[in-house]
C-alpha cells in the first residue's frame, strides 16, 4: 500500500492543528461514545484512492479501514472473522457462500445499507479492474447477486474455497453506497469525501489530499470494532521521515505509523518520552520483474538473469546495514511465521553471494555479461531507507562483475501508475498481507491477472503458467491442512524455479506514540489493520 516537498510539512502540522482546533467546536463533541480528546497520527504513507476501487495499498487501506463497513471483520487483537455489517456469512451449497446482512445500518449520508449495495460494491471492483485495484483477490468470483434486501450470494467458480471469508476483509471487501459511487469508473478522493458514504466507525471531515484527513467518530456505526475511543482523530501525511520522527519526539502528533527509519526507531527507542510499539510481522520487500520488457533475448536468458541475480544478493547484508535488524531476510514469497512457510530461495541459490553460480547460469543461456539492468525504486512509499536498501543491491550486483545496474527512483503517485503500464524492466514492491493466511502472499501476486501486472500468468495468455494456477486453486480449496501445506511448498518452490519475483526482506509493525497515548499494542495484530478505533490517551 502517497508530499512530494519536504517544505510541505509546515503547512501541514499547520493544518493539523487547525482541524484540532476546530474539532474542539464541533457538534460531535457531544458524541458520547467517544471519548473526549482528540488525536494526531503522522505517516509517510500516501493514500492512492479512498475508493476500494481504484487502490490496493497501505496508505489508501489505512484511510478505507476506519470509514468503511465489511462484511465481515477482524476486531482488534483477533485473527477470528466476526460480524461486521453481516450479521453471518457461510456456505450453503459448495459454490454458493451466502451474507445475511444486519438490519437497520445506514451511510453516513442517510442512505439506507442494503444488500444491493454490497452487492453492488463487489460487482464495480471486478468491472473497473484498475490496474492500481483490488480485483485479483476476486478471481474466484463468477457472480455477486442481492437475493433480497438482506440476503447476498456469492457464487464461486472453485468450490469450497477455504480463503473466500478472508477475501471479504481485504482491500476488495469495502462496502460503497450505489447512490453516489459510479458503477464503472473510480470516484475521486474528493467526491467521495463529499458523498459520505461510509458506514464504518468513523466519517471523514476535513480532507486534503496528500496532506491531512480528518476523521470523525461515526455515531451509527453498528460494527465489529468498538465505539471509537476517541472523537476527532486527524491523519497528517509526511514528506519526509525525519519530521515524523521529530515531530512524534516532541509531541506535536501522538502516534507515528509508517514508515519511520531503523536509525529513528533504535534513536526513539532510548527515548523515555515515547514508547516505541512492535506488533505481528509479515510485511514483505521484494524485486518485480516485468516478463516482458526486462533484458533477455527469449524466455531462457530472461530467466537465466533472474536466477543470477537471485544468486548474487546478500539479504543478511540488507538487513543488518541497512535496517538494523529491524527487517530479516526473506527467502521465500511467503514470510517465515505463515503456516507453510518454507526458504526455497535460500535452498536454490544460497544465504551468501555465488558468482560462480550466477555466470553459470547466464553461460549456459549465452547471455552477454555483464547485463544492464534497469532497476526502479520508490523513496516515499516504502520507507525513506530504501535509497540506502537499493543503493547496496546495485553493489551487491555490480560487485559479481556480471551486472551493470541503471538504478532510478520515482515517487509513488506517478510509480503506482507507471509500474503497470510496462515503464519498468524491474521495481521494487513491498507488501503487507490482507488477512493472516499465505494464501494472501501468492494468490494477489501469481493468479492470472494479478496484483504485479508483470505478465507472470497473465489471462491474456502472455506468459501462462497453467501449473501455477491449478496449485493456487488447490491449496484454496482444500479443506486438509496436511496437503494444504504441501501445496503451499509446490508453489513457493514454483516461484523459486521461475523467479517472478525476488524476495529480500520482511519485518514487523512498528508504530512509535505518546507515553500516554492507549490501545496502540492492541491494533498491532497479525490482521494487519491499523484501527484508530482503538486509540485513545
Amino acid at each position: 500500500m502517497n508530499f512530494r516537498r519536504g517544505t510541505a510539512i509546515i503547512a501541514v502540522t499547520a493544518l493539523a492543528g487547525m482541524a484540532l482546533a476546530a474539532c474542539g467546536q464541533s457538534k460531535d463533541d457531544d458524541n458520547k461514545d467517544a471519548g473526549g480528546s482528540n488525536l494526531v497520527v503522522g505517516t509517510t504513507d500516501k493514500v492512492v484512492s479512498i475508493d476500494p476501487a481504484g487502490s490496493y495499498d497501505n496508505g489508501s487501506l489505512m484511510v478505507q479501514t476506519q470509514v468503511y463497513q465489511y462484511l465481515l471483520n477482524f476486531p482488534a487483537g483477533s485473527t477470528t472473522l466476526t460480524p461486521d455489517a453481516a450479521s453471518k456469512c457461510d456456505f450453503e451449497q459448495p459454490t454458493e457462500y451466502v451474507c445475511t446482512i444486519k438490519p437497520g445500518l445506514k451511510f453516513a449520508n442517510g442512505h439506507a445499507l442494503t444488500a444491493s449495495d454490497v452487492a453492488f460494491s463487489f460487482k464495480r471492483v471486478a468491472k473497473i479492474n484498475d490496474p492500481n485495484g483490488p480485483a485479483s483477490l476476486l478471481g474466484n468470483m463468477k457472480s455477486v447477486e442481492a437475493k433480497d434486501d438482506k440476503t447476498v450470494v456469492f457464487t464461486l467458480n472453485s468450490p469450497n474455497d477455504q480463503t473466500f471469508g478472508q477475501v471479504l476483509v481485504t482491500s476488495a471487501g469495502p462496502i460503497v453506497d450505489e447512490e453516489t459511487y459510479p458503477a464503472d469508473k473510480v470516484l475521486d478522493d474528493a467526491a467521495a469525501v463529499k458523498a459520505q458514504g461510509f458506514s464504518g466507525p468513523y466519517t471523514i471531515g476535513k480532507y486534503t489530499k496528500g496532506q491531512i484527513a480528518e476523521f470523525k467518530a461515526n455515531p451509527d456505526y453498528d460494527g465489529a470494532y468498538n465505539k471509537a475511543k476517541t472523537k476527532t482523530v486527524t491523519l497528517s501525511t509526511y514528506a519526509d521521515a525525519n519530521n515524523l520522527k521529530l515531530d512524534v519526539q516532541n509531541g506535536k502528533i501522538d502516534v507515528a505509523w509508517r514508515s519511520l527509519t531503523p536509525t529513528d526507531i533504535d534513536s526513539l527507542s532510548k527515548d523515555n518520552k515515547v514508547k516505541v510499539h512492535k506488533g505481528a510481522g509479515g510485511e514483505l520487500r521484494y524485486i518485480v520483474f516485468n516478463m516482458k520488457t526486462m533484458p533477455g533475448d527469449d524466455a531462457d536468458q530472461k530467466l537465466a538473469i533472474r536466477k543470477a541475480m537471485a544468486s548474487s544478493l546478500d539479504r543478511e547484508e540488507l538487513s543488518t546495514q541497512v535496517y538494523k535488524g529491524t527487517y530479516t531476510p526473506a527467502y521465500s514469497a511467503v514470510p517465515q511465521g505463515q503456516v507453510g512457510a518454507t526458504e526455497p530461495f535460500k535452498d536454490k541459490y544460497g544465504d551468501k553471494p555465488d558468482k560462480a553460480a550466477a555466470k553459470k547460469f547466464l553461460d549456459d543461456a549465452g547471455v552477454k555479461t555483464p547485463v544492464t539492468l534497469k532497476l526502479q525504486y520508490n523513496t516515499d512509499h516504502y520507507g525513506s531507507s530504501s535509497t540506502e536498501e537499493y543503493n547496496m543491491v546495485k553493489r551487491q550486483l555490480e560487485d559479481t562483475g556480471l551486472f551493470k545496474v541503471d538504478l532510478q527512483s520515482t515517487e509513488y503517485v506517478t510509480y503506482s501508475k507507471e509500474r503497470v503500464k510496462d515503464a519498468y524492466p524491474m521495481f521494487q514492491l513491498g507488501w503487507f498481507p490482507d488477512f493472516p493466511d499465505a494464501d494472501n502472499y501468492v494468490t494477489p501476486f501469481f493468479a492470472p491477472n494479478n496484483f504485479l501486472q508483470s505478465h507472470y500468468n497473465f489471462s491474456d495468455k502472455d506468459n501462462p503458467v497453467p501449473e501455477m494456477t491449478k496449485l493456487l486453486k488447490s491449496e484454496a480449496t482444500d479443506g486438509d491442512k496436511t496437503s494444504r501445506v504441501a501445496t503451499l511448498k509446490q508453489i513457493q518452490d514454483l516461484v523459486a524455479d521461475q523467479v517472478p519475483i525476488l524476495p529480500l526482506l520482511t519485518g514487523a509493525q512498528i508504530a512509535v506514540a505518546g507515553k500516554d497515548v492507549k490501545g496502540v499494542d492492541e491494533t498491532l495484530d497479525p490482521a494487519f489493520k491499523f484501527r484508530l478505533t482503538s486509540l485513545s490517551k
